[in-house]
């Protein structure tokens, strides 16, 4: 019964190599049921059974199982590939997306399913993934700050979605940063005191957020310590008096050499 399980088609019959296009090859140890075979229902035993024999993927686009018809792009000849442009399932045109050069792709930014959306704007470059940043769906809309010019985020710092704004922090150039101190979102804001410069960490020291003044209290010059001392947080407190000690001992250090355990007295 199990053995059954594993291996039915797309219909939930059992699957047979009997009378299968490729029955000869299965005799020749070539595919094989429950492993390598294009009848599976299993999307990582018909991905075996192409990466195998990729010669054949092109006989397989117009397969009523779209899955098959998805995995069979993926090896298929290029030649073939825009038909599938047009296709019934979002994975399949995916699919093509991923693989066709962007130029071909590019009026599938306005393409009705997310995961189409997603791998035009993992293609295009330039104006045509810049207008991606108006995508009603905020992953499509990561994507697109995750690739798209430094230079040109600050457009992108007042996006509804928090994760979206995360990548802008991450990215933005240096001079631009200071402009999401004040971000509403914590985890926002943590990136920032993760990359602003040391100098300009003082803006967190009354953050509402531990882990924001925190991490500002671990990177910020020595002379603004001081407000991190007083914090209300015993954490960021411990944080900043063991870091000014470790550098006043370093300044120590260095004016005394001979203050140094491991020298005679």
């Amino acid at each position: 019964m199990n053995d059954l399980i594993e291996t039915l088609d797309w219909l939930g019959q059992p699957v047979r190599c009997r009378g299968c296009p490729h029955e000869e090859m299965h005799r020749d140890g070539r595919c094989g049921k429950g492993h390598a075979c294009v009848r599976d229902r299993r999307v990582k035993r018909v991905d075996r059974f192409f990466r195998q024999h990729p010669d054949l993927a092109d006989d397989y686009l117009a397969y009523p199982y779209f899955e098959v018809r998805a995995v069979a792009a993926k090896y298929a000849s290029l030649f073939r590939l825009p038909a599938l442009l047009t296709d019934t399932e979002p994975e399949v045109r995916a699919m093509a997306v991923l693989r066709l050069p962007a130029e071909r792709v590019r009026s599938l930014a306005q393409d009705n399913d997310r995961r189409v959306r997603i791998a035009v704007a993992s293609r295009l470059e330039g104006k045509p993934l810049l207008a991606m940043l108006a995508d009603d769906d905020y992953y499509v809309r990561t994507i697109v700050v995750r690739r798209m010019a430094p230079d040109l985020l600050p457009i992108a710092i007042n996006d509804p979605e928090p994760e979206v704004r995360r990548w802008v922090a991450r990215r933005i150039a240096q001079d631009r940063l200071i402009e999401m101190c004040r971000d509403e979102d914590p985890q926002v804001r943590l990136e920032v005191a993760e990359r602003l410069a040391p100098k300009r960490l003082g803006v967190f020291a009354n953050d509402p957020d531990l882990r924001v003044r925190f991490t500002a209290a671990e990177r910020i010059e020595p002379n603004e310590l001081h407000p991190f001392l007083d914090d209300a947080d015993a954490m960021v407190r411990e944080a900043a008096t063991e870091r000014l000690l470790k550098i006043t001992k370093k300044q120590i250090d260095v004016s005394d050499p001979g203050t140094n355990p491991g020298q005679d007295s």
